[in-house]
C-alpha cells in the first residue's frame, strides 16, 4: 500500500451487500493488522433504493470519521445506477471504478463520464449465481478489489468467509463464496 489511507465509496441497491462488503473489507484489514474503518450511508433503508458504504484501510491511525468524498476506489455493485447516481462525485484522474455488468471496461468508462481513470468491470452477479445460487454480488466484488487495488490479501477474505459464513450457513456456502472470490479476481478486466 503505497498511500498511508486507502479509502473505498460503495455504490450499490439495497439487499446487494454493500454493507457486508464495506464492513468485510475494514475486518480483514483489521487482521492484518491495519487500521480500518467500514460503514454505511443509510438512506431510505428498502430493497432495491441506492445505498452507499464507505471504507477506510490505513497504516495509520484513522482520525476521521465521516464519508469519503474523495475515494481511491469506487465500487459499483448495481450497474443500473450509473446515470441515476453520482458515482464519480469526488473522483481524480486517480480513482479507480471497479463495476459489476457484462458490458466491456470501454463502454463503463463512457457512461461513467471518465476519461483517464482505471476501470475495471467483473459480472459479479453471474458468478454469485454460479457459485453461490443468489444473486448477491458483493463476495465477486471483493476479489476484484482484492485484484485491482493489492491493498489486502486474497487469503485474509477466504478466511474471513469461512469464519463469518461457516457458522451460519455451512461447508456449501462457504466453499461458494470462497470460489466467486477467486473467479473474480481471476476474471476482473481493465480497460
Amino acid at each position: 500500500m503505497e498511500k498511508k489511507m486507502f479509502e473505498i465509496v460503495w455504490h450499490a441497491r439495497g439487499g446487494q451487500g454493500a454493507k457486508t462488503a464495506a464492513q468485510m473489507v475494514a475486518h480483514v484489514a483489521l487482521a492484518e493488522g491495519k487500521f480500518a474503518q467500514g460503514f454505511p450511508e443509510y438512506g431510505p433503508e428498502r430493497m432495491g433504493a441506492p445505498t452507499r458504504g464507505y471504507t477506510r484501510v490505513s497504516s495509520e491511525n484513522i482520525r476521521v470519521h465521516c464519508s469519503i468524498s474523495a475515494p481511491d476506489v469506487v465500487v459499483v455493485l448495481d450497474e443500473t445506477l450509473i446515470g441515476n447516481v453520482p458515482l464519480a462525485e469526488g473522483a481524480t484522474d486517480k480513482t479507480i471504478f471497479i463495476v459489476n455488468t457484462k458490458r466491456n471496461p470501454q463502454e463503463i468508462k463512457k457512461a461513467l463520464g471518465v476519461k483517464n481513470n482505471k476501470v475495471y468491470v467483473i459480472d459479479a452477479t453471474g458468478i454469485a449465481i454460479e457459485e453461490i445460487g443468489r444473486p448477491i454480488p458483493n463476495v465477486p466484488m471483493m476479489g476484484a478489489l482484492v485484484k485491482t487495488t493489492n491493498i489486502l490479501a486474497l487469503d485474509g477474505f477466504k478466511e474471513d468467509v469461512k469464519k463469518k459464513f461457516g457458522k451460519k450457513f455451512g461447508e456449501k456456502v462457504v466453499k461458494g463464496n470462497i470460489k466467486a472470490l477467486e473467479r473474480a479476481f481471476n476474471e476482473v478486466k481493465e480497460s
